[in-house]
């Protein structure tokens, strides 16, 4: 899964994707390079992130959703919201599935919504709000809370009638650098689920932080971390670097063989 993010203050390419031409180069970059999936996301969930409007996270991606649509009519897109009116928009826009990174905690009428689309959902653990949940890393057992949370939302959503499901572990959200790595070392418990998941650790300061370098200098860390996702189970890789992390796909496969 390729990020796309159009977005001014994301934590790594924020800015960098803001006119038409830039957007369908790093598209067809990325498709060219084995993404399966392009997430396009308008609202930024780094940590403190300034909080943007319903309206104007609309009018930052539709156009950008039919733009994309339109130049490459294959492509399978997902929008990374959590917020259910931008979800039917960007669905009714040519989206194909919905990345939430609060599982439909921050919008009651989310996981509804998905039911009604008819499309796969990804939810992700989070506490709190991209504004809140660097103050929310207290668990009792850091693994079995995450897996508990997910039990419930799961239920939710199948009561709803929601058939496609992946979790997202939520790597860097209300987790501590030291939760992070607990969490990446008992990733194969999420196999009891019988759901895919999906590892997002791409240029994260998880990485950056131990190595004290940057979110810039971080590519070869992220290909280590997502080398040990695979093996542990990671049924998608959402990544900045679509080529280094297919890569990892092959050669993990390679050994698995």
């Amino acid at each position: 899964m390729g990020i796309l993010n159009v977005t001014p203050d994301s934590f790594y390419d924020g800015g960098r994707f803001r006119n038409s031409s830039s957007i369908m180069r790093q598209v067809d970059k990325m498709l060219e390079e084995g993404a399966t999936f392009i997430d396009v996301g308008a609202y930024s969930s780094r940590p403190n992130a300034e909080h943007v409007s319903e309206e104007e996270e609309l009018q930052r991606i539709i156009p950008v959703v039919k733009l994309i649509t339109k130049t490459f009519p294959e492509v399978l897109l997902s929008i990374d919201t959590f917020r259910s009116k931008i979800a039917s928009a960007c669905v009714d826009a040519g989206a194909a599935l919905i990345n939430d990174i609060s599982a439909g905690h921050l919008d009651k009428e989310m996981l509804p919504t998905v039911a009604d689309l008819h499309v796969p959902y990804i939810m992700m653990h989070m506490k709190g709000s991209p504004q809140t949940m660097q103050k929310m890393t207290t668990y009792k057992d850091l693994l079995k809370d995450i897996l508990h949370y997910f039990s419930e939302r799961i239920s939710k959503a199948r009561e709803l009638g929601i058939v496609d499901l992946i979790l997202d572990p939520g790597f860097g959200f209300a987790k501590t650098v030291e939760q992070n790595y607990e969490l990446l070392n008992k990733l194969e418990l999420f196999k009891m689920t019988e759901l895919p998941f999906l590892v997002g650790v791409s240029r994260k300061s998880m990485i950056y932080k131990p190595l004290e370098t940057s979110s810039k200098e971080a590519l070869n860390g992220t290909t280590v971390l997502n080398t040990i996702a695979l093996q542990k189970g990671a049924s998608i890789l959402r990544v900045h670097d679509v080529k280094e992390a297919m890569e990892c796909i092959k050669l993990t496969q390679q050994l698995q063989q």
